[in-house]
């Protein structure tokens, strides 16, 4: 018989050595008001596993735990003033590093069966999307008169579905802006939408040996220097297949090389997509494949508002807010390794609603994983023979 709950036992895959460097490093204890950050990164992981709606919801949800505090590794549950201090003040830079020390290990187990490319390349999906708030409380996220939002702009890796950078900026910050400051790994290829067919973008990708698969705009000015040959009787959505020179000046001046056009049927949408790459040896149809995998990145976004807690704020500072949005991806990088581990072919949205329902039930994590809707046997009846005479 399990004697800690679903939500501790959750809790222990988190490493918690890898945590307490980074504490010391970033000094994040000092002043911590007997909260400390390991309490801290609890309490917000609670917030988005039960969907909390308020700091009180946290404080009294953990208080309802009493007795099994001790297996989060937690001596109390936090007041509504001491967390809020602590969502105001705790850099919320611990819980960004932690997210990607964890990457390193639970990432390698997330990874699920996906499309194989015939190719070596490291494929990274590129997006941006808005999370909108509200102006009056959250002064300092600018982004229209009346209104405030924040951007999340994502490189998901396509092993894993799982953001191998952000970076969030305003709500003002361009697409194409917010991605100069992404890592590049040499050899590996980006797949974006026009929002990225920046090119002095481009050019610093090229420059450093990156791949790239990006959705052009329908006003760039170019000459086509060779047209290539389409595959007969397979691979009917390519319609063209081409390398190609920029003609206009301001863009000549920014990107000088040759670039490849690839133009496909989308069946579902009815319409034409018309993509550029650098990379001139891969068939058209892999060109085609991965920029249809850039769908990816939408369901990724899809998944996070409508599963986790990140749509409203419990803390009106950037601070707490970015607090929020890392323990958030914390939270999906857990999700999607149990998911990945579990025999039971979860979707997501009911894990998450499962383990929802269960945080504080006493049974085994995996053995429920494997078969959530196992029930207990009723022992056999035992016939006891009566007494003749």
């Amino acid at each position: 018989m399990i004697n800690i709950t679903l939500f501790s036992q959750i809790i222990t895959k988190l490493d918690r050595s890898k945590f307490k460097k980074l504490v010391k490093l970033r000094q994040t204890d000092k002043h911590q008001k007997g909260f400390d950050s390991w309490s801290h990164l609890v309490s917000m992981l609670f917030c988005q596993f039960a969907k909390s709606q308020s700091i009180r919801d946290i404080s009294n949800g953990l208080r309802s735990a009493t007795g099994n505090l001790n297996h989060l590794g937690m001596h109390k549950s936090p007041s509504k003033s001491t967390l809020s201090y602590q969502n105001k003040n705790r850099s919320w830079e611990l819980f960004r590093d932690y997210y990607y020390s964890l990457l390193e290990s639970l990432g390698q187990q997330s990874q699920m069966k996906r499309t194989k490319f015939k190719i070596k390349s490291k494929i990274f999906l590129l997006d941006a999307t808005t999370i909108s708030l509200c102006l009056s409380l959250f002064d300092w996220a600018k982004y229209k008169t009346k209104k405030g939002a924040i951007k999340m702009h994502t490189l998901l890796d396509y092993d894993g579905h799982l953001p191998s950078y952000v970076n969030i900026t305003d709500g003002k910050t361009t697409d194409n802006k917010g991605a100069y400051d992404i890592p590049l790994l040499k050899g590996s290829i980006i797949v974006a939408d026009r929002f990225y067919n920046d090119f002095s973008l481009l050019n610093v990708w090229d420059s450093n040996d990156v791949y790239f698969v990006v959705r052009h705009k329908k006003n760039i000015k170019f000459n086509s220097v060779k047209e290539l040959e389409l595959p007969e009787n397979r691979h009917q959505q390519v319609l063209k297949d081409e390398i190609i020179e920029l003609t206009g000046l301001k863009t000549k001046q920014k990107y000088r090389k040759r670039l490849r056009r690839v133009a496909l049927w989308d069946d579902k949408n009815q319409q034409t997509i018309e993509v550029i790459t650098n990379q001139m040896s891969w068939t058209a149809n892999t060109i085609t494949q991965l920029y249809k995998a850039r769908w990816e990145v939408e369901i990724f976004f899809r998944d996070i508002k409508q599963q986790l807690h990140i749509k409203s704020f419990i803390g009106t500072t950037q601070n707490a807010v970015m607090i929020q949005i890392w323990t958030a991806l914390i939270t999906i990088l857990i999700l999607k390794a149990l998911k990945t581990q579990a025999k039971h072919p979860w979707y997501l949205s009911n894990l998450v609603a499962f383990i929802r329902l269960n945080l504080f039930v006493k049974v085994d994590l995996y053995k429920w994983l494997d078969n959530p809707f196992n029930k207990e046997q009723p022992p056999p009846d035992k016939y006891v023979q009566g007494v003749l005479f």
